[in-house]
C-alpha cells in the first residue's frame, strides 16, 4: 500500500515550500484513487476515466455489498449499510436514493427477488429513517450491517469469508 506521504523526491520537485496542506492534498488524492505508484515507485496521476468513484465502498464489508448485490436474506442489512455509508460521505437524500436504486438494478439484487416491496423506490422509502436516524452525518450502524449481510452474501455465492483483521486462522494437520 502506497504511504500517504510523498517522498523526498516528490517534495523536493514542488514549486516552493512543501507544506502540511499539500501533504493532506496528496493523502486526498492518493484516498481518491487520482494517484498511485508504478511499479518503479513514481507517483503517476490516473485519469479519471479510469478511477474509482471516492463516495463508493472500497473495502470489505462493503465493497463486496457493492460489486456482488444483495441476496435474499441479506437485503435489509444491505440497503440499511448503503443508505448509512452514503448519508455519512455527505451524498443528499436524492443522490443517495438514486445510487441504491441504481445499484439494484446494475448488480441483479433486485431481478433476484426476496423483497416485500413491489418497486426500489418502496423500498427506499421504509429506508429513509436509516438516513434521518440517530447519528445522522457519521454513518451510524453501516458496519456491523454490512458485515451481516456480507455473511449472507458470501454463503450464498460460496465465497469464504476473510477472517476480520486480527483474527488469525490456523490450519490444522491431520
Amino acid at each position: 500500500m502506497v504511504s500517504p506521504a510523498p517522498g523526498d523526491e516528490l517534495r523536493d520537485t514542488a514549486d516552493g515550500e512543501w507544506s502540511d496542506l499539500h501533504d493532506d492534498a496528496f493523502a486526498e488524492l492518493l484516498s481518491a484513487g487520482l494517484v498511485e505508484m508504478d511499479g518503479d515507485g513514481v507517483f503517476e496521476l490516473v485519469p479519471l476515466d479510469e478511477a474509482h468513484d471516492p463516495v463508493d465502498p472500497q473495502y470489505d464489508p462493503l465493497a463486496t455489498i457493492f460489486k456482488h448485490g444483495s441476496v435474499p436474506g441479506a437485503h435489509d442489512n444491505a440497503i440499511f449499510a448503503l443508505v448509512a455509508w452514503y448519508e455519512a460521505r455527505g451524498l443528499s437524500w436524492h443522490e443517495t436514493k438514486e445510487r441504491v436504486i441504481d445499484w439494484l438494478h446494475e448488480t441483479g439484487a433486485w431481478e433476484r427477488g426476496g423483497f416485500e416491496e413491489d418497486s426500489p423506490r418502496e423500498v427506499l422509502a421504509k429506508k429513509k429513517h436509516v438516513y434521518e436516524g440517530p447519528g445522522n452525518g457519521d454513518g451510524y450502524g453501516w458496519k456491523n450491517k454490512a458485515k451481516e449481510a456480507k455473511r449472507v452474501i458470501d454463503r450464498h455465492t460460496g465465497t469464504n469469508s476473510r477472517p476480520e483483521s486480527g483474527t488469525k486462522r490456523t490450519a490444522r494437520s491431520n
